[in-house]
């Protein structure tokens, strides 16, 4: 049994979500909120500084970059000092040259002109106020998820990404193995939120994604034939193909990039492996994978969605919308959940009180 709260929190490019959930309660009863993700509140507050003129300094810890780099860039085209700790700095680019190339100054401590903006991906102050104010008990137990480009400072992170997943498909890419309590050390972003959460379980947000989707009623009925699941976050579009534990096929595209059409058309042709990572990559997105024992036949063909952006799959005929416990902006957390209580061999199942 576990000795106290478990936090899981799915973090992605838009929102960040939250499911806090005692010992005892059901997990409809359980603490859930959908906030705006680290990123997007970070750049928030790098754009009140631009706006009053003041020059910042970003201190805290490597987090997802996204719209921090792009509101360091504004603020840096309107004349405005951006200084950094260095290690801090690699949330802008994994490349500190090209950080410097921006016009962004690295240097140790503030200089007194400049606001402090602290980064990082897990703010334990504001759960620790959120908890206060609402009589929650503080958790004792974490599971987080995040999008890790990886390390890359010399080339593509669309493909280093990449790399990784081919790299899990090629040493039989079972679910189980996808969740972390000691991460690659290429894996910065998530090496970055272990430092904040000694002990934490980390995924990646898509695996969390697929792994919550495989809990709805109807995804468990098809999983030991063989099933597409499909995660259509507000960044990134993730799809896989799961027979039982194990991923033999691997998509991930731009969602942004992806009409309804192109949407169809790329997952009907990745269920029938004709869907090349070539074709993908050249598309802006990161790219196609098959195991390489991919098994013959079609076992893929029922297809499962979910995500904030479900709604471009909706032209998918018979379109089955997953929702784990009643809850699809959830369904992250909810797969951080199952993957905690199986590493730790807590024996229950996420639908039992714990």
């Amino acid at each position: 049994m576990l000795d106290g709260p478990l936090l899981a929190l799915d973090i992605g490019g838009g929102t960040q979500d939250l499911l806090l959930w005692q010992p005892g309660q059901t997990v409809e009863n359980a603490v859930k909120m959908v906030l705006p993700a680290p990123t997007r509140i970070a750049a928030r507050r790098i754009q009140h500084c631009t706006i009053r003129g003041a020059a910042i300094f970003l201190t805290g810890r490597l987090m997802g970059g996204g719209p921090v780099s792009q509101a360091v860039r504004r603020h840096l085209s309107r004349g405005l000092k951006v200084y950094a700790r260095p290690e801090v700095a690699l949330t802008l680019h994994d490349n500190l040259d090209t950080v410097r190339c921006w016009g962004v100054e690295l240097v140790d401590a503030a200089p007194p002109e400049a606001e402090p903006i602290v980064l990082g991906d897990i703010d334990l102050e504001a759960l620790g106020n959120l908890c206060t104010a609402f009589e929650i008990p503080f958790p004792r137990h974490f599971a987080v998820a995040v999008q890790d480009h990886g390390f890359n400072p010399a080339g593509s992170n669309r493909r280093f990404r990449f790399e990784h997943w081919e790299r899990v498909l090629a040493q039989e890419g079972r679910l189980a193995d996808l969740a972390y309590f000691e991460p690659p050390a290429y894996l910065t972003r998530m090496q970055a939120v272990a430092q904040t959460l000694p002990g934490v379980l980390l995924m990646d947000t898509c695996t969390a994604g697929v792994r919550g989707a495989l809990l709805d009623p109807q995804a468990r009925k098809h999983r030991d034939r063989g099933l597409t699941v499909v995660n259509l976050g507000n960044a990134h579009t993730f799809a896989a193909l799961i027979q039982g534990d194990r991923l033999w096929g691997v998509y991930e595209h731009h969602t942004r990039l992806l009409s309804p059409e192109k949407l169809c058309d790329h997952l009907r042709r990745f269920q029938r492996r004709e869907l090349t990572n070539e074709e993908v990559f050249a598309d802006d997105g990161h790219g196609c994978a098959y195991a390489p024992d991919y098994p013959p036949g079609e076992p893929f063909e029922f297809a499962v969605f979910t995500g904030p952006q479900r709604r471009r799959a909706e032209s998918w005929a018979g379109a089955i919308f997953a929702t784990p416990y009643g809850d699809m902006m959830l369904t992250g957390c909810f797969g951080l959940a199952d993957a905690f209580l199986e590493a730790k061999k807590v024996p229950l199942s996420l639908g039992d009180p714990l």
